[in-house]
């Protein structure tokens, strides 16, 4: 598959992950940490795929001069091998395992590692007395610069409080560790989604279970997530307080959970390993990023599972589906607020949809990852009314037109995370209803053809 090809068809699957990608998010036009550099296709401008389609591809070029410089800095591999694009070759079996094995299933050295996400029994064990507020951080991709900047304007004005439980899926998990460690991590916040680029998250070459190679991304986490930010983590474990990542385990199709504090609490090589592992899988959008293997053990058997994108299974987490839709005084959330940052617009922008395979797919994603957002919020919204919590949420304004020239565009998120900075100064950061109806439905700014 032709080069350019290819990176319009991860650019879809991006913002794909925008709504399930850990890097990844789901906002106003490209998708997600679902990264960069490759194309022009935006989920909330769907309309730039077709002028880019005639303009020069020197993101791409400047790419692969980034991940050239990468690759340098790894120096050469111990055993090169000429590569096969066209028929990769197929993946090492797995041990065969059940649905009880699975369902037995912990991580050896950690067995409160991780709960599954739609069970209300295991929910309840996990978080079901840990009350004060909450803090949910959706997928978004690069739009998640706007929580970024979000929590640091409340940083800033001194409202923002100590979150009892923070949770993230896709780009949001990736946000998650800095929002649990507080208003001192904010440098972070903002480094990480500003300056973050294509470069920092793949390579366009396939492998055995994907088109693309995420060996970047797996280094960019790799420097972040550090042994002394999981000792603070750890600390703040002890203290009582929950930090809590998804990813979708591709065998049963079902969420996963996370413990991230448990993870942290065991401490060690192995712990930090594996909190690493969550990060990436959380952010693998399938056939896009090859998932992540992680290993468990049930019954004095060890076998492999396969993780991706949180996102596939939920945008945004606060708890299983049955507890937000139950009107029994039993299936009350136990926070006493739960705020929402939704890392995108609610609504897609009108726009002339352009008649190929980039256009189409990509429009439909858009209109589908959105939906999938609101829904979500207004279904935790309704929870959250029965149970007497209060209730904030936080969106990008239908307004915002600043357009990105590319996936990871630093300018785009720069102004992203400017906007959500302001939006934390302001008196009122946050709403505290989901709108009763659709807002009205935006036109697209509208914008010259390329050079």
């Amino acid at each position: 598959m032709p080069p350019t090809r290819r990176s319009k068809l991860l650019a879809a699957g991006l913002l794909f992950a925008a709504t399930t990608f850990f890097f990844a998010g789901s906002g106003r036009a490209t998708p997600g940490l679902e990264i960069g550099g490759m194309g022009c296709l935006d989920a909330g401008h769907p309309d730039r795929s077709a002028a880019c389609a005639s303009r020069p591809a020197a993101s791409d070029e400047a790419r692969l001069e980034q991940i050239a410089a990468r690759r340098s800095k790894r120096g050469p591999k111990k055993t090169p091998e000429p590569q096969d694009t066209s028929k990769p070759k197929a993946p090492a079996p797995r041990p065969a395992f059940t649905t009880e094995e699975q369902a037995a299933a912990v991580v050896p050295g950690v067995p409160d590692a991780r709960f599954w996400a739609d069970s209300e029994e295991q929910y309840r064990r996990v978080l079901g007395e840990v009350n004060g507020p909450w803090l949910a951080l959706s997928a978004g991709g690069e739009d998640s610069a706007f929580g970024a900047g979000l929590l640091s304007g409340l940083s800033e004005i001194g409202r923002r409080p100590e979150y009892s439980v923070v949770t993230g899926v896709s780009s949001g998990a990736l946000l998650a560790p800095f929002a649990f460690l507080g208003s001192s991590r904010d440098a972070d916040l903002k480094r990480d989604f500003t300056a973050i680029s294509a470069a920092d998250v793949f390579e366009d070459r396939r492998t055995v279970d994907s088109l693309l190679d995420t060996w970047p991304l797996r280094e960019f986490i790799d420097t972040r997530i550090t042994p002394q930010l999981l000792a603070d983590i750890a600390a703040e474990y002890r203290r009582g307080r929950r930090l809590i990542v998804v990813t979708t385990d591709l065998d049963s199709g079902r969420p996963l959970a996370w413990n991230m504090g448990a993870i942290a609490a065991v401490g060690g090589d192995a712990a930090l390993k594996l909190f690493r592992q969550i990060l990436l899988a959380t952010s693998a959008i399938p056939g896009l990023f090859p998932p992540v293997p992680i290993e468990v053990e049930a019954k004095g058997k060890r076998f492999t599972e396969l993780h991706a994108d949180g996102g596939l299974a939920a945008t945004i987490y606060i708890a299983p589906d049955s507890i937000l839709l139950a009107n029994s005084a039993s299936s009350r959330l136990p926070a006493s607020q739960v705020t929402l940052i939704l890392n995108s617009k609610l609504m897609t922008e009108f726009a002339m949809t352009d008649r190929s395979l980039v256009g189409v797919l990509g429009r439909s994603l858009s209109i589908g990852v959105k939906r999938a957002s609101r829904s979500a919020a207004i279904l935790i919204a309704g929870a959250a009314r029965r149970s007497g919590t209060d209730f904030n949420v936080a969106y990008i304004d239908q307004g915002f037109d600043v357009e990105s020239r590319g996936l990871f565009d630093p300018k785009y998120m720069k102004a992203l995370f400017a906007a959500g900075l302001q939006q934390g100064r302001s008196g009122e950061p946050f709403r505290h209803a989901m709108p009763e109806a659709a807002p009205p439905q935006a036109s697209a700014p509208q914008r010259q053809p390329a050079e």
